[in-house]
């Protein structure tokens, strides 16, 4: 596995020429994951049963809209392996509905349930869950347990690797609070864009053959073996 640093340079030399994509997608997956629920929740006024209502509406709609979690996480996957970005690949997720949003809802139930046990654990397993996307991306066919348990053999040994690269990215996560949220439009392709080439490493360590470069990455891809991964 390569350093922090390492991954965060390959996001960096990725993202180049690509950061205004980056931001844009950004901007409009905050504006419909964040502002759709929102107009729901305010469209039910009235007394305190219409405010529940309300809110029990927008909480659905965020549901609905979940598998905008994938479309954002994979478009920076395919930032980093030089494919076709589109920021209309944000809706990517929308387009096998059914098992995104259900596995999506899986992994957010067994991570509350961890949450409940103890918060640490919660966030351990959340890390545990983390490639379970680009698990999914890479082969279509797997969905649910199968597509959340490959990321956790994945994970197996670099949870706290993956957490420490994020918590790198405190100094820029400050900095973006200092300018009033701009500057998270840039931080959050930053650290996705750097996920990605996490998962690139882990692939590659779990078939090694695989990949050469990620200059070299085109669709379609040889998918790694992952009943090897151990």
């Amino acid at each position: 596995m390569k350093t922090i640093s390492e991954y965060k340079d390959q996001a960096l030399e990725a993202l180049s020429g690509n950061w205004i994509t980056g931001a844009v997608a950004t901007l409009i997956y905050l504006l419909i994951v964040g502002g759709i629920p929102s107009i729901c929740s305010l469209s039910i006024g009235g007394d305190s049963d219409s405010l529940s209502a309300g809110d029990a509406l927008g909480n659905v709609v965020t549901i609905l809209l979940w598998p905008m979690i994938f479309g954002y996480t994979i478009l920076f996957l395919n930032v980093f392996r030089r494919n076709n970005t589109r920021v209309e690949g944000l809706f990517d997720g929308f387009k096998n509905y059914g098992k995104v949003l259900g596995t999506t809802l899986l992994v957010y139930i067994y991570q509350l349930l961890w949450c409940l046990l103890l918060i640490i654990p919660g966030i351990i397993k959340g890390y545990s869950y983390s490639m379970t996307f680009y698990v999914m991306k890479d082969n279509p066919s797997l969905a649910y347990n199968d597509a959340i348990e490959e990321s956790m053999r994945l994970m197996q040994g670099h949870k706290m690797q993956l957490f420490l690269l994020d918590l790198s990215m405190i100094g820029w996560l400050i900095l973006s609070f200092l300018t009033l949220g701009i500057g998270f439009l840039f931080l959050a392709p930053y650290n996705q864009t750097a996920h990605a080439a996490f998962y690139q490493d882990l692939i590659a360590e779990a078939n090694p053959n695989s990949f050469d470069d990620a200059r070299d990455y085109e669709e379609p891809i040889n998918k790694p073996d992952f009943e090897e991964v151990k």
